[in-house]
């Protein structure tokens, strides 16, 4: 039976980014089991729709997820993307304010 997740590896991504805001893309990577390229490219993709702000600090990069923003979904009634993250992450506050838990190394 082929394995499947109801999560996209974009949401899955940003659940990283939600519990480490510093977190590198080799640990996503590693811990989604997706390649460091493919990591790379969504963070691109999700910094370009704006739910994400890449800011560099010294050799590393710190991702501020805007929280504000409504889910990319038509038939929603447009939540904000905090407020998914905060359900799924399970601390409403951690998801905006860096809390900063690594990526857990499991399969969603």
């Amino acid at each position: 039976m082929e394995s499947w997740s109801f999560l996209t590896n974009h949401a899955r991504v940003l659940l990283c980014i939600a519990r480490d805001p510093g977190v590198r893309l080799r640990e996503v990577a590693a811990s989604l089991g997706i390649t460091e390229r493919s990591a790379h490219a969504i963070v691109a993709d999700l910094a370009a729709a704006g739910y994400v702000v890449k800011q560099k600090h010294g050799r590393r990069n710190r991702y501020q997820i805007q929280a504000h923003l409504p889910l990319p979904e038509p038939a929603s009634q447009e939540p904000a993307i905090g407020d998914v993250l905060a359900v799924l992450v399970g601390d409403g506050a951690s998801a905006v304010s860096g809390w900063s838990r690594a990526c857990r190394h499991e399969r969603w």
